[in-house]
Parts: C-alpha cells; structure tokens; sequence
C-alpha cells in the first residue's frame, strides 16, 4: 500500500470532489469533501456541506495523514457547491443579457486597442494565451504568462463601458 505523502499529485486528483473520511495520527478520523490537496505537503482541505449551516473547512496537515478512503463520489452539484465555498460566482447575480452586454463591451474595447480577441461560447480567448470568464472583469483573467496577464487585467480594469468606448481607446 502506497503512502499518502508518497502518492502523486495525479493521484491525489482522484480524490477531489468525493466524500472521504481521512485517517490521521493517533487514529483521528475527519469526514468531509476534498476539495483540494497541496502538492508540495501532501495536505487535505476537507469541506463539509450542511443543509441548513456554513460550510466548514479544515485542512489535514500531509504529514499527519495516514489513509484516506472514499465514502462517496462526488457529483457535479457537489463540484458547485464546493467550488461556491471559496469561488463565489459573482456571475449568478447578473442576467444573462447583462453578462452578453459586459462580454461584447470588453470584445470591442479590447479590439479598438488592437488585442485580438475571439469568443468561445462564454469565454473570450486573447491570442489564444489568455482567457476572461464571466463576469468578464480583470479578476476574471487566466493565463500562463505573468505580464501579459497583467497587462491584459489592467486593459480590462481601464474599460470605460458601453457609453464611453466608441470615443476612448487607452494604447496610441
């Protein structure tokens, strides 16, 4: 039997999103959902979902960690609600026609400073590098490459909005 500690990060990837009740020192038993595991300590974030109570959180320190065994699979309701925990989706406080209004403002303004930009269903994609989510602000920015996310958050955080960005363009 393999170790946690020892377990690949691939390994460890299998266990989130389940139900899981972690064994650690002396014995001590805590049930909840994975919602991560830190690669370099091999720790646990365990989230447990009640109905009608707050999330709670507790982290199972890698090194303490002794077997974890599956109770449940996890379902995608299961990836949301985790997910909401700690990514709230300021996206659901906005209608669908808001998000589409936001998404086309950004497209245009990012166009008129001669960023290429194309749309994937919900996802904006900048030069193929970097990605904008809804709600589509500069939080809401993903890529590899430090400064170009950088300089795209900061395009996107100087955005004057849909009445103001026929007449602005930010780069000569």
């Amino acid at each position: 039997m393999v170790q946690w500690s020892e377990m690949s990060p691939h390994q460890w990837q299998e266990f989130v999103n389940q139900e899981v009740c972690v064994t650690a020192h002396e014995q001590q038993q805590f049930e909840g959902f994975v919602f991560t595991v830190d690669p370099v300590s091999a720790s646990v974030v365990l989230v447990t979902l009640q109905e009608k109570e707050r999330p709670s959180v507790r982290v199972v320190l890698g090194h303490a960690v002794r077997d974890v065994q599956i109770l449940r699979r996890g379902t995608e309701e299961t990836e949301r609600r985790l997910k909401s925990v700690f990514l709230p989706d300021r996206a659901q406080d906005l209608s669908s026609e808001q998000l589409k209004t936001r998404r086309d403002n950004l497209c245009l303004w990012l166009e008129k400073n001669r960023i290429p930009v194309t749309e994937d269903g919900e996802v904006l994609r900048v030069a193929n590098v970097l990605t904008i989510s809804a709600p589509y602000g500069s939080g809401d920015c993903s890529c590899a490459n430090e400064i170009i996310l950088a300089r795209i958050q900061s395009l996107v955080e100087s955005n004057p909005g849909p009445e103001q960005s026929q007449s602005q363009t930010l780069l000569p």
